[in-house]
């Protein structure tokens, strides 16, 4: 009597469970994924609502900093097959609570981040928390060491991703501004390199009114000038210090500099009007932690 041999069964290999972005997958595989993938309905409104409240971030550091501080904030990861080795933990991590991945094409991604420069990697996840100074102050108007920076219309993101990586970098607890999600654009979170995750926006609707608040919590207020001012490196800082920026073409507005305890001037050649207000920020934090250690 002869027996028919039946098909062997696929069996699924480790490879295949713990590296999602090859190529060729078991059909079952396949349809687990397609399954889990698959987005519920939702209203027009409910999506309208979530957009609000989300931001892309792009660039490995910055999305691979989002991840490991927030993980549970990431809605959706957008990545390249050449970046899909080094997210597989992440990918891992967003299939297990059933959210998204997609590996797509450079073009793809383009779209999906707004940018060329989006490094292969664009995360979608909610946006952090806005604290108002008011409230910052009540917590933490005690501490007799705090340093905070304040902005006076600074708003190209390229410039307040640096400032925000200063910040992380110096330990610096918060930025004051008036429009704190300002920090979480794709091209300021990317500039940052994970920075913005480490550094509290604090919101404001009156820069001056706001100084004047700090000023009544203890804190020095410091302004920079380039054509006046005392050496920075001549001068001792406070521990407790508001370190006000304004934009490059104008600086700090009349009203704001009025209200300065401490007016900074970074010596240098003159060979140029000015620095950029990144890098004048970076040179004043570097200083003012220098100092405190």
């Amino acid at each position: 009597m002869n027996r028919k041999t039946s098909a062997p069964q696929h069996k699924k290999t480790h490879t295949e469970l713990q590296k999602p972005w090859t190529k060729e997958k078991p059909a079952t595989v396949k349809a687990a994924e397609t399954k889990n993938n698959t987005p519920k309905a939702v209203s027009a409104k409910v999506l309208k609502q979530n957009r609000q409240e989300e931001a892309k971030i792009y660039g490995e550091n910055a999305c691979r900093v989002a991840f490991s501080q927030r993980p549970e904030a990431l809605v959706r990861l957008y990545l390249s097959e050449q970046m899909a080795p080094k997210f597989a933990d992440v990918m891992k991590y967003l299939a297990a609570n059933k959210k998204a991945y997609h590996v797509v094409s450079e073009g793809e991604l383009e779209k999906v981040a707004g940018s060329q420069h989006h490094g292969g990697v664009v995360l979608l996840g909610k946006r952090k928390a806005v604290l108002s100074l008011a409230s910052y102050l009540t917590q933490n108007g005690r501490k007799k060491q705090d340093c905070l920076l304040a902005l006076d219309g600074v708003g190209n993101p390229h410039n307040l991703g640096a400032i925000a990586r200063s910040c992380a970098h110096f330990g610096i607890s918060g930025i004051v501004m008036k429009d704190p999600d300002l920090l979480a654009h794709g091209a300021a979170a990317r500039t940052a390199e994970g920075g913005v995750e480490f550094v509290e926006g604090l919101s404001c609707d009156n820069l001056p009114l706001a100084l004047q608040l700090c000023k009544q919590a203890g804190y020095t207020l410091v302004t920079t000038s380039s054509h006046c001012g005392v050496s920075l490196y001549s001068s001792q800082l406070p521990a407790k210090v508001v370190i006000v920026f304004g934009e490059e073409m104008f600086g700090v507005s009349q009203s704001v500099a009025k209200s300065a305890d401490i007016a900074l001037q970074i010596p240098g050649t003159g060979k140029v009007e000015s620095l950029n207000v990144s890098v004048a920020a970076s040179l004043i934090l570097g200083e003012w932690y220098r100092q405190q250690q």
